[in-house]
């Protein structure tokens, strides 16, 4: 790691980013994440959302949070700076996408509680048809990982966030479909339990990156676990 550190001093620092997003000690490149002023390692982080590689795109989601957070402890305005600048690129006006923008929010909320509790109702914003909408599905999807990231740390800020769920159950993407099931079974949804039962009999499977790992599964599987945690 010392290596790598001394090589993130070169020219080809966004290379070296990459390099330590792909690295088999991720836990350990994150320390190094931290390690450098959060200005100079967030223009290369936020590019990474983009990437066509999962990998990166996920990893560079959790260095990008850490960061942001870590930033937050002591110097809270330029941490607001960052997520203004995120919320900026959710913006029509900012001419861009916002690819990974959603999920990096609930990232960083999930883990600064200061964070959270000032920006958790404009991440909520996007999944609410008198709010800030968003209609992508793309960034749909990046909503409802954020909110179930969130969901993973503070649930008690999301209660207001549940009954704007219920239509992505029914939706004809089933990633959103699998999202909205699995941010209900960290939420509690008893209220739709007669939806949810009926997702017992969707099969689509879906490739989701929960709980820090990628894979595959059955909407009907998550659907289930949103059941069991209204038990």
């Amino acid at each position: 790691m010392e290596k790598l550190h001394r090589e993130l001093k070169g020219r080809d620092f966004k290379r070296k980013v990459i390099d330590l997003l792909k690295a088999d000690d991720f836990a350990g490149g994150l320390e190094i994440f931290r390690s450098y002023p959060a200005r100079r390692v967030i223009n290369p982080l936020f590019s990474c959302l983009c990437s066509t590689e999962p990998e990166i795109k996920w990893r560079a989601i959790v260095a990008l949070g850490a960061v942001v957070a870590n930033l937050a402890l002591n110097d809270m305005e330029s941490a607001r700076v960052v997520m203004r600048r995120m919320i900026w690129n959710l913006n029509d006006e900012s001419g861009g996408i916002g690819w990974g923008v959603p999920e990096t929010m609930g990232e960083v909320m999930a883990r600064h509680k200061g964070l959270a509790r000032e920006y958790v109702n404009i991440l909520v914003s996007y999944i609410r048809e008198d709010g800030n909408f968003l209609e992508h599905e793309p960034l749909q999807q990046g909503v409802l990982w954020g909110l179930g990231r969130l969901a993973q740390t503070s649930p008690e800020l999301l209660h207001d966030a549940v009954p704007h769920l219920q239509p992505f159950l029914s939706s004809g993407d089933a990633v959103l479909r699998g999202l909205a099931s699995w941010t209900l079974s960290l939420l509690g949804g008893g209220r739709f339990d007669p939806i949810l039962a009926e997702l017992e009999n969707d099969h689509t499977e879906v490739t989701l990156c929960l709980n820090g790992t990628e894979r595959t599964y059955r909407v009907s599987e998550l659907a289930r676990k949103a059941l069991d945690a209204d038990v």
